[in-house]
């Protein structure tokens, strides 16, 4: 059972999955936001990742790190200061608190150039004639193959995380986010791929923060049990038990169609 006093620091809880995540966690830890404003209903430590005097302080007396904070535009230099900078920012305090396990928010940014080739293209366009059977499916094991700055930001993270486990003994668990979005629905059918609903991504970060302490580092693929998905979930429930409540069955998507079906 979890540690009802245990305390878990979740950076950029005002975004979706920090946010779903995080009051997911409270109904049985202590949860402390890290974040650029306060968080209502949480104590929050107001302060930004590229600031590591600043950031400091949050991590007193924390268990596990839960690292949703970062930033999804454009600017190369603001993938370099927060989703770089701010990453090492956050391990580096973590490592000198003494914390216990880091749940780093990856993305599936690390592997999207796959989706421009066959015969992944045909998974985003929900082409179902056109997907070989069985499916091909991308694992945590196969090269990634970033085509953004964003992507490549998040891959120096899960090579900072696989580090961190091995020079400083922190458990770091890396997980690649599908799409999430505020209204809990895919907007196309790539997103219908990728899609990650809100329970599936609150149920994610609680099996990587409740995983065996044996689990030193790992990479695995949030998404939901989707009818084009080709992301690999079943590494994720051989070592942490991920199971999928939810996922997209068709596309278009059907009237009324809601996530909890």
């Amino acid at each position: 059972m979890p540690e009802s006093r245990k305390t878990i620091l979740v950076t950029g809880m005002s975004g979706i999955i920090g946010g779903v995540a995080g009051r997911d966690l409270a109904s049985t830890y202590t949860v402390r936001a890290l974040n650029r404003r306060p968080v209502e209903g949480f104590e929050t430590v107001t302060a930004d990742i590229t600031d590591l005097d600043a950031i400091r302080p949050a991590f007193a007396g924390i268990d596990t790190v839960v690292h949703m904070a970062a930033y999804l535009g454009n600017d190369d230099r603001q993938q370099m200061n927060i989703n770089v900078q701010g990453t090492f920012n956050v391990f580096e305090a973590a490592r000198e608190a003494g914390v216990k396990r880091i749940v780093f928010g990856s993305s599936g940014s690390t592997v999207h150039a796959y989706e421009n080739e066959e015969p992944f293209l045909a998974m985003t366009e929900a082409r179902l004639s056109d997907i070989p059977q069985p499916r091909p499916l991308l694992t945590h094991l196969e090269q990634p193959r970033p085509d953004t700055t964003y992507g490549a930001a998040k891959l120096f993270g899960e090579s900072l995380g696989r580090s961190f486990a091995e020079q400083h003994g922190i458990s770091v668990i890396c997980i690649r986010l599908g799409r999430v979005r505020i209204e809990d629905r895919p907007a196309n059918a790539r997103e219908a791929a990728v899609y990650l609903s809100h329970r599936d991504a609150a149920q994610m970060v609680r099996k990587c923060v409740e995983a065996p302490p044996s689990v030193m580092f790992n990479i695995f693929y949030a998404v939901s049990d989707n009818f084009t998905r080709f992301r690999d979930i079943s590494h994720a429930k051989e070592i942490i038990g991920y199971l999928p409540q939810d996922g997209i069955t068709q596309w278009p998507l059907p009237a009324g169609w809601h996530a909890e079906q």
